[in-house]
């Protein structure tokens, strides 16, 4: 090896692991990929990843040597890494300072506190859809998930099954998906009747968006995304602009 490789080499793995990597897993980019908003399983595979990249560029300079193959042992993650996958708790603090629960008509800022993200859907609803919007909305409040929380809820009702609370669709129907958020009893939600039950379902709903990492401060489809596991991760977006007036003109009724 050349002895001025053998000088960088130290520095070069230092700099990995004390910079790069802490750098990765604490950036939004990372942590908002598709892959990372699964399971902690995937999000250590996409920080793995990551780490490999690293290696791999430094190989290209000092040859194919293990510099940085820790990056991809979970148990050799820096701090930061480390306490994001910690806070999985159901409850563990992961809800706003201020979650807008006040009976005052709900504010723009709150509802839609980053602006909408692409093209807007919208439909019309009947007596029926807007009955379930209002339940959503109900157990938000009650659950104290404010009015983000609500528009989150009630967009990603939309776009699962157009505020219906649908049954089994026969061939039409996606696996055994039900209910206002198409959650599926083989996947643990509950059982059919369960998940048909609209204070029910939403409950189950707003409970794991409570585990998903400052939820309040992501994108809404990000959000919806880590709860529902779609395969249309990006879909949810859409429908944030009809959530936020939904939930405006039925929050302090």
């Amino acid at each position: 090896m050349n002895p001025i490789f053998g000088r960088w080499l130290p520095a070069i793995a230092e700099t990995a692991r004390t910079r790069w990597l802490p750098a990765i897993a604490a950036h939004p980019v990372t942590r908002r990929l598709p892959a990372v908003a699964e399971t902690p399983i995937a999000r250590r595979s996409a920080l793995a990843v990551a780490g490999l990249t690293c290696a791999a560029a430094c190989s290209a300079v000092a040859g194919p040597i293990g510099v940085v193959a820790a990056a991809g042992d979970p148990g050799a993650q820096p701090a930061a890494y480390s306490q994001s996958m910690r806070d999985d708790s159901p409850d563990s603090g992961n809800r706003p300072a201020d979650s807008g629960n006040s009976d005052d008509k709900a504010s723009r800022d709150k509802l839609v506190p980053n602006g909408v993200l692409g093209d807007q859907s919208r439909i019309d609803l009947d007596v029926e859809q807007r009955d379930n919007a209002r339940e959503i909305v109900r157990v938000a409040r009650e659950l104290d998930m404010g009015q983000r929380g609500a528009v989150i809820g009630v967009a990603t009702s939309l776009q699962e099954s157009k505020l219906r609370n649908l049954g089994h669709l026969g061939d039409w129907n996606d696996h055994d998906s039900l209910g206002l958020f198409q959650q599926r009893p083989s996947s643990g939600w509950g059982s059919p009747d369960q998940i048909r039950d609209r204070d029910y379902s939403s409950t189950a709903f707003f409970e794991g968006l409570k585990r998903v990492d400052r939820w309040w401060d992501r994108p809404l489809t990000d959000a919806a995304q880590e709860v529902q596991v779609s395969a249309y991760p990006y879909a949810y977006a859409q429908w944030e602009d009809q959530a936020a007036d939904i939930v405006q003109d039925v929050w302090s009724r």
